[in-house]
Protein backbone atom coordinates (compact mmCIF):
# COMPACT_ATOMS: atom_id res chain seq x y z
CA UNK A 1 0.00 0.00 0.00
CA UNK A 2 1.28 3.17 -0.43
CA UNK A 3 2.56 5.82 2.20
CA UNK A 4 0.23 8.65 0.29
CA UNK A 5 -3.01 5.76 0.82
CA UNK A 6 -1.59 4.86 4.23
CA UNK A 7 -1.37 8.76 5.61
CA UNK A 8 -5.15 9.43 4.14
CA UNK A 9 -6.56 5.91 6.42
CA UNK A 10 -4.32 6.86 9.54
CA UNK A 11 -5.66 10.51 9.70
CA UNK A 12 -9.12 9.17 9.20
CA UNK A 13 -11.49 9.59 12.61
CA UNK A 14 -12.22 6.10 12.48
CA UNK A 15 -8.49 4.38 12.40
CA UNK A 16 -5.64 3.70 15.14
CA UNK A 17 -2.72 2.23 14.70
CA UNK A 18 -2.39 -1.59 15.72
CA UNK A 19 -1.80 -1.48 19.66
CA UNK A 20 2.39 -2.18 20.28
CA UNK A 21 1.27 -4.78 22.38
CA UNK A 22 -0.80 -6.81 19.70
CA UNK A 23 2.24 -6.81 16.82
CA UNK A 24 3.44 -10.14 15.72
CA UNK A 25 1.01 -11.47 17.69
CA UNK A 26 -2.01 -11.83 15.76
CA UNK A 27 -1.18 -14.23 12.83
CA UNK A 28 -2.77 -17.46 11.53
CA UNK A 29 -0.85 -20.29 9.65
CA UNK A 30 -1.45 -21.72 6.00
CA UNK A 31 -2.74 -25.36 6.11
CA UNK A 32 -5.93 -26.09 4.20
CA UNK A 33 -6.82 -27.55 0.76
CA UNK A 34 -9.68 -28.17 -1.05
CA UNK A 35 -10.23 -31.34 0.74
CA UNK A 36 -9.71 -30.06 4.42
CA UNK A 37 -12.46 -27.56 3.24
CA UNK A 38 -14.88 -30.04 1.75
CA UNK A 39 -14.19 -31.80 5.36
CA UNK A 40 -15.33 -28.42 7.38
CA UNK A 41 -17.69 -27.43 5.42
CA UNK A 42 -19.56 -31.06 5.60
CA UNK A 43 -18.76 -31.19 9.24
CA UNK A 44 -19.61 -27.74 10.54
CA UNK A 45 -23.45 -28.86 9.12
CA UNK A 46 -23.38 -32.21 9.50
CA UNK A 47 -25.01 -32.59 12.68
CA UNK A 48 -28.06 -30.90 11.19
CA UNK A 49 -28.59 -34.22 10.09
CA UNK A 50 -28.09 -35.74 13.43
CA UNK A 51 -30.65 -33.31 15.87
CA UNK A 52 -32.69 -30.06 15.13
CA UNK A 53 -34.31 -30.46 11.74
CA UNK A 54 -36.46 -33.00 13.45
CA UNK A 55 -38.18 -30.50 15.19
CA UNK A 56 -39.96 -29.18 11.83
CA UNK A 57 -41.76 -32.60 12.35
CA UNK A 58 -44.14 -30.86 14.76
CA UNK A 59 -44.49 -27.58 12.68
CA UNK A 60 -45.17 -28.70 9.55
CA UNK A 61 -45.99 -32.32 9.19
CA UNK A 62 -43.45 -34.19 7.32
CA UNK A 63 -44.45 -32.68 3.58
CA UNK A 64 -44.11 -29.32 5.05
CA UNK A 65 -40.87 -29.96 6.57
CA UNK A 66 -39.92 -31.88 2.91
CA UNK A 67 -40.97 -28.67 1.19
CA UNK A 68 -39.17 -26.13 3.33
CA UNK A 69 -35.88 -28.10 2.80
CA UNK A 70 -36.39 -27.92 -1.14
CA UNK A 71 -37.27 -24.12 -0.74
CA UNK A 72 -33.64 -23.70 1.58
CA UNK A 73 -31.94 -26.05 -1.20
CA UNK A 74 -32.52 -23.38 -3.49
CA UNK A 75 -31.28 -20.67 -0.80
CA UNK A 76 -28.40 -22.53 -0.41
CA UNK A 77 -27.24 -22.94 -4.24
CA UNK A 78 -27.41 -19.44 -4.75
CA UNK A 79 -25.42 -18.68 -1.52
CA UNK A 80 -23.12 -21.24 -2.30
CA UNK A 81 -22.08 -19.78 -5.69
CA UNK A 82 -21.92 -16.32 -4.84
CA UNK A 83 -19.67 -17.20 -1.96
CA UNK A 84 -17.31 -19.04 -4.24
CA UNK A 85 -17.42 -15.99 -6.30
CA UNK A 86 -16.57 -13.43 -3.15
CA UNK A 87 -14.48 -15.92 -1.12
CA UNK A 88 -11.30 -16.31 -3.72
CA UNK A 89 -11.82 -12.25 -4.75
CA UNK A 90 -11.53 -11.53 -0.78
CA UNK A 91 -9.66 -14.26 0.74
CA UNK A 92 -9.60 -12.90 4.48
CA UNK A 93 -9.94 -14.35 7.96
CA UNK A 94 -12.93 -12.12 7.98
CA UNK A 95 -15.28 -13.85 5.70
CA UNK A 96 -18.92 -12.17 5.74
CA UNK A 97 -17.64 -9.11 7.33
CA UNK A 98 -14.94 -8.10 4.73
CA UNK A 99 -17.34 -8.70 1.90
CA UNK A 100 -19.93 -6.17 3.55
CA UNK A 101 -16.87 -4.01 4.71
CA UNK A 102 -15.97 -4.02 1.22
CA UNK A 103 -18.90 -3.34 -0.85
CA UNK A 104 -21.31 -1.21 2.05
CA UNK A 105 -18.61 0.37 4.43
CA UNK A 106 -17.87 -0.32 8.47
CA UNK A 107 -21.55 -0.38 9.34
CA UNK A 108 -22.76 -2.47 7.48
CA UNK A 109 -19.37 -4.48 7.61
CA UNK A 110 -19.83 -4.49 11.58
CA UNK A 111 -23.61 -5.45 11.31
CA UNK A 112 -22.82 -8.70 9.23
CA UNK A 113 -19.96 -9.42 11.34
CA UNK A 114 -22.16 -9.25 14.33
CA UNK A 115 -24.83 -11.37 12.86
CA UNK A 116 -22.59 -13.79 11.80
CA UNK A 117 -21.20 -13.87 14.91
CA UNK A 118 -24.31 -14.46 16.81
CA UNK A 119 -25.08 -17.35 14.54
CA UNK A 120 -21.72 -18.70 15.25
CA UNK A 121 -21.97 -18.54 19.19
CA UNK A 122 -25.10 -20.11 19.21
CA UNK A 123 -24.92 -22.96 16.54
CA UNK A 124 -22.39 -24.73 19.06
CA UNK A 125 -24.73 -24.31 22.00
CA UNK A 126 -27.46 -25.97 20.33
CA UNK A 127 -25.07 -28.82 19.10
CA UNK A 128 -23.61 -29.05 22.53
CA UNK A 129 -27.47 -29.62 23.94
CA UNK A 130 -27.93 -32.29 21.34
CA UNK A 131 -24.54 -33.83 21.99
CA UNK A 132 -25.63 -33.79 26.17
CA UNK A 133 -29.02 -35.37 25.33
CA UNK A 134 -27.03 -38.33 22.78
CA UNK A 135 -24.61 -38.96 25.75
CA UNK A 136 -27.33 -39.07 28.51
CA UNK A 137 -29.36 -41.53 26.83
CA UNK A 138 -26.13 -43.41 26.15
CA UNK A 139 -24.79 -43.51 29.81
CA UNK A 140 -28.20 -43.40 31.55
CA UNK A 141 -27.68 -40.21 33.25
CA UNK A 142 -30.30 -38.42 34.65
CA UNK A 143 -31.87 -34.19 33.15
CA UNK A 144 -29.83 -32.49 35.84
CA UNK A 145 -26.15 -34.00 34.23
CA UNK A 146 -27.17 -32.28 31.00
CA UNK A 147 -24.66 -29.01 31.56
CA UNK A 148 -21.80 -31.20 32.64
CA UNK A 149 -22.00 -32.65 29.08
CA UNK A 150 -22.26 -29.14 27.81
CA UNK A 151 -19.09 -28.86 29.70
CA UNK A 152 -16.67 -31.21 29.20
CA UNK A 153 -17.66 -30.85 25.64
CA UNK A 154 -16.70 -27.40 25.22
CA UNK A 155 -13.46 -28.04 27.59
CA UNK A 156 -12.35 -31.11 25.06
CA UNK A 157 -13.23 -29.35 21.56
CA UNK A 158 -11.72 -25.34 22.47
CA UNK A 159 -8.65 -27.64 23.87
CA UNK A 160 -8.16 -29.14 20.27
CA UNK A 161 -9.02 -25.97 18.78
CA UNK A 162 -6.02 -24.41 20.01
CA UNK A 163 -3.27 -27.06 20.13
CA UNK A 164 -3.16 -26.08 16.38
CA UNK A 165 -5.09 -25.76 12.88
CA UNK A 166 -3.20 -29.26 11.60
CA UNK A 167 -4.59 -30.85 14.69
CA UNK A 168 -8.11 -28.64 13.54
CA UNK A 169 -7.94 -29.89 10.37
CA UNK A 170 -6.95 -33.44 10.96
CA UNK A 171 -9.70 -33.91 13.21
CA UNK A 172 -12.63 -32.45 11.20
CA UNK A 173 -11.84 -34.67 8.58
CA UNK A 174 -11.85 -37.52 10.75
CA UNK A 175 -15.00 -37.08 12.43
CA UNK A 176 -16.86 -35.63 9.08
CA UNK A 177 -15.75 -39.14 7.18
CA UNK A 178 -16.93 -41.26 10.20
CA UNK A 179 -20.11 -39.35 10.57
CA UNK A 180 -20.84 -39.48 6.72
CA UNK A 181 -20.22 -43.30 7.07
CA UNK A 182 -22.78 -43.48 10.02
CA UNK A 183 -25.26 -41.48 7.82
CA UNK A 184 -24.59 -44.02 5.29
CA UNK A 185 -24.77 -47.05 7.19
CA UNK A 186 -28.09 -45.70 8.27
CA UNK A 187 -29.70 -44.96 5.14
CA UNK A 188 -28.53 -48.55 2.98
CA UNK A 189 -30.13 -49.89 6.52
CA UNK A 190 -33.29 -48.17 7.02
CA UNK A 191 -34.69 -48.29 3.26
CA UNK A 192 -36.38 -51.63 3.98
CA UNK A 193 -38.30 -50.33 6.99
CA UNK A 194 -39.05 -47.65 4.89
CA UNK A 195 -43.04 -46.95 4.97
CA UNK A 196 -44.01 -43.61 3.95
CA UNK A 197 -48.15 -43.66 4.38
CA UNK A 198 -47.44 -45.57 8.23
CA UNK A 199 -44.58 -43.54 9.28
CA UNK A 200 -43.55 -40.54 7.73
CA UNK A 201 -47.29 -39.64 6.83
CA UNK A 202 -49.13 -41.35 9.54
CA UNK A 203 -52.11 -41.02 7.46
CA UNK A 204 -52.93 -39.25 3.98
CA UNK A 205 -52.13 -35.67 4.95
CA UNK A 206 -48.57 -34.21 3.70
CA UNK A 207 -49.48 -30.89 5.06
CA UNK A 208 -51.36 -31.24 8.17
CA UNK A 209 -50.90 -27.74 9.15
CA UNK A 210 -51.28 -26.47 5.40
CA UNK A 211 -48.82 -24.03 3.59
CA UNK A 212 -48.83 -22.02 7.20
CA UNK A 213 -46.82 -25.38 8.27
CA UNK A 214 -44.39 -24.86 5.40
CA UNK A 215 -43.64 -21.47 6.31
CA UNK A 216 -43.08 -22.46 10.00
CA UNK A 217 -40.43 -25.27 8.89
CA UNK A 218 -38.03 -22.98 7.03
CA UNK A 219 -35.98 -22.38 10.09
CA UNK A 220 -35.55 -26.14 10.97
CA UNK A 221 -35.13 -26.93 7.07
CA UNK A 222 -32.11 -24.05 7.39
CA UNK A 223 -30.69 -25.75 9.87
CA UNK A 224 -30.13 -28.83 7.78
CA UNK A 225 -27.79 -26.23 5.43
CA UNK A 226 -26.50 -23.66 8.54
CA UNK A 227 -23.03 -23.47 8.86
CA UNK A 228 -21.19 -24.35 5.22
CA UNK A 229 -21.00 -20.29 4.84
CA UNK A 230 -18.13 -19.88 7.49
CA UNK A 231 -15.36 -21.83 4.97
CA UNK A 232 -14.29 -17.93 3.85
CA UNK A 233 -13.05 -17.84 7.09
CA UNK A 234 -10.54 -20.23 6.90
CA UNK A 235 -9.15 -18.53 4.07
CA UNK A 236 -5.94 -17.06 5.27
CA UNK A 237 -4.74 -21.01 6.57
CA UNK A 238 -5.49 -21.85 3.00
CA UNK A 239 -3.16 -22.52 0.18
CA UNK A 240 -4.65 -21.04 -2.65
CA UNK A 241 -7.46 -19.90 -2.22
CA UNK A 242 -8.17 -19.18 -5.33
CA UNK A 243 -8.57 -22.59 -6.53
CA UNK A 244 -9.52 -24.29 -3.00
CA UNK A 245 -12.31 -22.38 -2.12
CA UNK A 246 -14.67 -22.92 -4.65
CA UNK A 247 -14.41 -26.42 -4.69
CA UNK A 248 -14.04 -27.12 -1.19
CA UNK A 249 -17.61 -24.92 -0.57
CA UNK A 250 -19.55 -26.75 -3.90
CA UNK A 251 -18.79 -29.88 -3.10
CA UNK A 252 -19.56 -29.71 0.56
CA UNK A 253 -23.09 -28.13 -0.85
CA UNK A 254 -23.41 -31.16 -2.98
CA UNK A 255 -22.68 -33.74 0.18
CA UNK A 256 -24.86 -32.17 1.98
CA UNK A 257 -27.99 -32.12 0.17
CA UNK A 258 -27.84 -35.58 -0.64
CA UNK A 259 -27.60 -36.32 2.63
CA UNK A 260 -30.54 -33.50 4.09
CA UNK A 261 -33.33 -35.47 1.88
CA UNK A 262 -31.70 -38.82 2.92
CA UNK A 263 -32.00 -38.54 6.27
CA UNK A 264 -35.38 -36.59 6.62
CA UNK A 265 -36.79 -38.76 4.45
CA UNK A 266 -35.86 -42.28 5.99
CA UNK A 267 -35.66 -41.13 9.91
CA UNK A 268 -39.35 -40.34 9.60
CA UNK A 269 -40.42 -42.63 7.28
CA UNK A 270 -39.42 -46.04 9.73
CA UNK A 271 -40.45 -46.67 13.11
CA UNK A 272 -41.77 -45.22 15.61
CA UNK A 273 -42.44 -42.22 13.65
CA UNK A 274 -42.50 -38.83 12.57
CA UNK A 275 -44.35 -37.13 15.27
CA UNK A 276 -41.67 -39.56 17.87
CA UNK A 277 -38.92 -38.15 15.73
CA UNK A 278 -39.88 -34.76 16.18
CA UNK A 279 -40.23 -34.45 20.12
CA UNK A 280 -36.87 -36.49 20.34
CA UNK A 281 -33.24 -34.73 21.03
CA UNK A 282 -31.94 -37.85 19.65
CA UNK A 283 -33.94 -38.90 16.71
CA UNK A 284 -31.12 -40.61 14.53
CA UNK A 285 -31.31 -42.66 18.09
CA UNK A 286 -34.60 -43.86 17.67
CA UNK A 287 -33.83 -45.01 14.17
CA UNK A 288 -30.93 -46.97 15.44
CA UNK A 289 -33.05 -48.93 17.93
CA UNK A 290 -35.75 -49.89 15.58
CA UNK A 291 -32.94 -50.98 12.85
CA UNK A 292 -31.01 -53.14 15.46
CA UNK A 293 -33.03 -53.03 18.90
CA UNK A 294 -32.32 -52.12 22.18
CA UNK A 295 -29.13 -53.88 23.43
CA UNK A 296 -25.59 -52.70 23.27
CA UNK A 297 -24.95 -52.68 19.76
CA UNK A 298 -27.76 -50.01 19.41
CA UNK A 299 -26.07 -48.31 22.14
CA UNK A 300 -22.52 -48.53 20.09
CA UNK A 301 -23.87 -47.08 16.99
CA UNK A 302 -25.44 -44.51 18.87
CA UNK A 303 -22.09 -43.67 20.21
CA UNK A 304 -20.44 -43.61 16.98
CA UNK A 305 -23.80 -41.51 15.58
CA UNK A 306 -22.45 -38.55 17.88
CA UNK A 307 -19.59 -38.41 16.07
CA UNK A 308 -21.78 -36.08 13.17
CA UNK A 309 -22.88 -33.33 16.61
CA UNK A 310 -19.03 -33.54 17.65
CA UNK A 311 -17.98 -33.13 13.44
CA UNK A 312 -20.40 -29.61 13.34
CA UNK A 313 -19.36 -28.73 16.69
CA UNK A 314 -15.75 -28.48 16.32
CA UNK A 315 -16.07 -27.12 12.89
CA UNK A 316 -17.63 -24.33 14.52
CA UNK A 317 -15.71 -24.07 17.13
CA UNK A 318 -13.26 -23.25 14.58
CA UNK A 319 -15.61 -21.05 12.98
CA UNK A 320 -16.22 -18.44 15.86
CA UNK A 321 -12.63 -18.51 16.74
CA UNK A 322 -11.66 -17.14 13.72
CA UNK A 323 -14.61 -15.02 13.40
CA UNK A 324 -14.10 -13.13 16.62
CA UNK A 325 -10.47 -13.28 16.02
CA UNK A 326 -10.95 -10.86 12.80
CA UNK A 327 -13.66 -8.56 14.00
CA UNK A 328 -11.02 -7.72 16.47
CA UNK A 329 -8.46 -7.83 14.64
CA UNK A 330 -10.14 -5.10 12.99
CA UNK A 331 -10.84 -2.95 16.51
CA UNK A 332 -14.81 -3.85 16.41
CA UNK A 333 -14.47 -6.13 18.76
CA UNK A 334 -12.35 -5.66 21.75
CA UNK A 335 -8.46 -5.88 20.62
CA UNK A 336 -7.23 -8.03 22.98
CA UNK A 337 -9.25 -11.34 21.58
CA UNK A 338 -7.30 -10.83 18.19
CA UNK A 339 -4.14 -12.34 20.15
CA UNK A 340 -3.05 -15.70 18.57
CA UNK A 341 -1.15 -18.25 20.66
CA UNK A 342 2.87 -17.64 20.34
CA UNK A 343 3.42 -21.32 19.39
CA UNK A 344 0.14 -22.39 17.75
CA UNK A 345 -0.80 -19.50 16.56
CA UNK A 346 -4.10 -19.94 16.92
CA UNK A 347 -6.91 -17.16 18.53
CA UNK A 348 -6.71 -18.95 21.64
CA UNK A 349 -8.52 -16.06 23.59
CA UNK A 350 -11.13 -16.09 20.85
CA UNK A 351 -11.94 -19.73 21.42
CA UNK A 352 -12.72 -18.83 25.13
CA UNK A 353 -14.57 -16.20 24.45
CA UNK A 354 -16.34 -17.81 22.57
CA UNK A 355 -17.43 -20.95 24.11
CA UNK A 356 -17.95 -18.91 27.50
CA UNK A 357 -21.09 -17.13 25.80
CA UNK A 358 -22.17 -19.84 24.44
CA UNK A 359 -22.17 -22.37 27.30
CA UNK A 360 -23.53 -19.49 29.44
CA UNK A 361 -26.33 -18.79 26.68
CA UNK A 362 -27.31 -22.55 27.02
CA UNK A 363 -27.53 -22.86 30.96
CA UNK A 364 -28.86 -19.03 30.96
CA UNK A 365 -31.98 -21.03 29.12
CA UNK A 366 -31.72 -24.02 30.63
CA UNK A 367 -33.25 -22.67 34.26
CA UNK A 368 -35.32 -19.88 33.33
CA UNK A 369 -38.89 -20.33 34.05
CA UNK A 370 -40.30 -21.03 31.23
CA UNK A 371 -41.66 -23.93 28.81
CA UNK A 372 -39.70 -23.65 25.35
CA UNK A 373 -37.41 -26.47 24.51
CA UNK A 374 -33.60 -25.20 25.10
CA UNK A 375 -32.35 -26.36 21.80
CA UNK A 376 -35.44 -25.37 19.70
CA UNK A 377 -34.76 -21.42 21.63
CA UNK A 378 -31.04 -21.40 21.04
CA UNK A 379 -31.40 -23.06 17.45
CA UNK A 380 -33.84 -20.13 16.94
CA UNK A 381 -31.40 -17.53 17.92
CA UNK A 382 -28.53 -19.22 15.36
CA UNK A 383 -30.62 -19.18 12.49
CA UNK A 384 -31.58 -15.32 13.40
CA UNK A 385 -28.02 -14.40 13.23
CA UNK A 386 -27.71 -16.69 10.10
CA UNK A 387 -30.23 -15.16 7.75
CA UNK A 388 -29.51 -11.51 8.59
CA UNK A 389 -25.96 -12.00 7.88
CA UNK A 390 -27.05 -13.68 4.75
CA UNK A 391 -29.24 -10.88 3.73
CA UNK A 392 -25.78 -8.64 3.81
CA UNK A 393 -23.83 -10.78 2.20
CA UNK A 394 -25.65 -11.13 -1.00
CA UNK A 395 -26.22 -7.64 -1.00
CA UNK A 396 -22.61 -7.43 -0.81
CA UNK A 397 -22.28 -9.46 -3.64
CA UNK A 398 -24.72 -7.57 -5.51
CA UNK A 399 -22.87 -4.12 -5.02
CA UNK A 400 -19.74 -5.92 -5.65
CA UNK A 401 -20.75 -6.97 -9.05
CA UNK A 402 -22.02 -3.75 -9.98
CA UNK A 403 -19.38 -0.61 -7.87
CA UNK A 404 -16.20 -2.94 -8.10
CA UNK A 405 -16.32 -4.96 -11.45
CA UNK A 406 -12.46 -4.49 -11.42
CA UNK A 407 -11.67 -7.19 -8.24
CA UNK A 408 -9.85 -10.16 -9.60
CA UNK A 409 -12.87 -13.07 -9.74
CA UNK A 410 -10.77 -16.30 -10.25
CA UNK A 411 -14.49 -17.99 -10.01
CA UNK A 412 -17.28 -16.40 -10.72
CA UNK A 413 -21.36 -17.42 -9.95
CA UNK A 414 -22.93 -18.88 -12.99
CA UNK A 415 -26.12 -17.52 -11.32
CA UNK A 416 -25.17 -14.16 -11.14
CA UNK A 417 -26.98 -11.24 -9.20
CA UNK A 418 -30.49 -13.11 -10.11
CA UNK A 419 -28.96 -15.39 -7.81
CA UNK A 420 -28.21 -13.53 -4.31
CA UNK A 421 -31.65 -11.92 -5.00
CA UNK A 422 -32.85 -14.97 -5.12
CA UNK A 423 -31.28 -16.37 -1.73
CA UNK A 424 -32.06 -12.61 -0.61
CA UNK A 425 -36.01 -13.20 -0.73
CA UNK A 426 -35.58 -16.40 0.99
CA UNK A 427 -33.73 -15.51 3.80
CA UNK A 428 -36.21 -12.70 4.21
CA UNK A 429 -38.92 -15.40 4.50
CA UNK A 430 -36.97 -17.41 6.82
CA UNK A 431 -36.25 -14.32 9.35
CA UNK A 432 -40.20 -13.64 9.35
CA UNK A 433 -40.98 -17.36 10.31
CA UNK A 434 -39.21 -17.13 13.46
CA UNK A 435 -41.41 -15.47 14.90
CA UNK A 436 -44.10 -17.66 13.78
CA UNK A 437 -43.97 -20.39 16.46
CA UNK A 438 -44.98 -19.07 20.05
CA UNK A 439 -42.25 -21.51 22.07
CA UNK A 440 -39.52 -20.86 20.24
CA UNK A 441 -40.17 -16.44 19.84
CA UNK A 442 -38.09 -16.00 22.94
CA UNK A 443 -34.98 -17.55 20.95
CA UNK A 444 -35.64 -14.64 18.03
CA UNK A 445 -36.42 -11.95 20.95
CA UNK A 446 -33.15 -13.04 22.63
CA UNK A 447 -31.02 -12.71 19.69
CA UNK A 448 -32.73 -9.68 18.89
CA UNK A 449 -31.96 -7.65 22.04
CA UNK A 450 -28.17 -9.45 22.02
CA UNK A 451 -27.87 -7.80 18.36
CA UNK A 452 -28.98 -4.44 19.60
CA UNK A 453 -26.87 -4.28 22.54
CA UNK A 454 -24.35 -5.12 19.75
CA UNK A 455 -24.81 -2.21 17.79
CA UNK A 456 -25.42 0.47 21.13
CA UNK A 457 -20.92 -0.77 21.67
CA UNK A 458 -20.13 -0.44 18.18
CA UNK A 459 -21.84 2.99 17.95
CA UNK A 460 -20.39 4.53 21.68
CA UNK A 461 -16.95 3.05 21.33
CA UNK A 462 -15.90 0.58 18.94
CA UNK A 463 -16.23 2.37 15.65
CA UNK A 464 -14.29 5.48 16.58
CA UNK A 465 -11.11 2.79 17.43
CA UNK A 466 -10.87 0.91 14.14
CA UNK A 467 -7.44 -0.58 13.67
CA UNK A 468 -5.69 -1.16 10.10
CA UNK A 469 -6.38 -4.98 9.03
CA UNK A 470 -5.82 -6.32 6.04
CA UNK A 471 -10.00 -6.50 5.38
CA UNK A 472 -9.59 -2.29 6.02
CA UNK A 473 -7.06 -1.97 3.94
CA UNK A 474 -8.50 -3.76 0.94
CA UNK A 475 -11.61 -1.98 1.25
CA UNK A 476 -10.47 1.33 1.66
CA UNK A 477 -8.30 0.93 -1.18
CA UNK A 478 -11.41 -0.51 -3.21
CA UNK A 479 -13.40 2.83 -2.08
CA UNK A 480 -10.82 5.25 -3.43
CA UNK A 481 -10.38 3.19 -6.87
CA UNK A 482 -14.16 3.31 -7.41
CA UNK A 483 -14.74 7.07 -5.88
CA UNK A 484 -11.32 7.60 -8.69
CA UNK A 485 -13.88 6.10 -11.30
CA UNK A 486 -16.45 7.95 -10.41
CA UNK A 487 -14.11 11.01 -11.12
CA UNK A 488 -13.00 10.36 -14.51
CA UNK A 489 -16.79 9.11 -15.51
CA UNK A 490 -17.87 12.61 -15.04
CA UNK A 491 -14.76 14.97 -15.83
CA UNK A 492 -15.44 13.45 -19.26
Amino acid sequence: MSSRLLKTITDSPHYRETPRELVGRCGLKRHASAFHLWALGVGAVISGDFFGWNFGLLSGGFGGLLAALGIMTVLYVCLCFSLAEMSPALPHAGGAYSFARTALGPWCGYITGLAENIEYIFTPAVIVVGLGGYLGAIFHTPGSWAPFWWLFCYGVFVGLNILGVEISFAVSALVTLSALAVLSIFSIAAIPHFDLHRWALEGTDWLPKGTAGIFSCLPFALWVYLGIEQLPLAAEETHEPHRSMPKGILWALVTLIVFAFAVLTLNSGIAPGAAAVGRSNEPLFLGFRTLFGEGLQSKILALIACTGLIASFHAIIYAYGRQIYSLARAGYFPCWLSVTHHKRKTPYRALIAGSLLGFGAALVIQYLPQHSPVAGVLLNMAVFGAVLAYLFQMLSFVVLRLRHSGIDRPFRSPLGIAGALGAMAISALTFAALFSRREYRPGAWGALLWFLCGLLYFAVYARKRLILSPEEEFAVRESRIEKAAILARESR
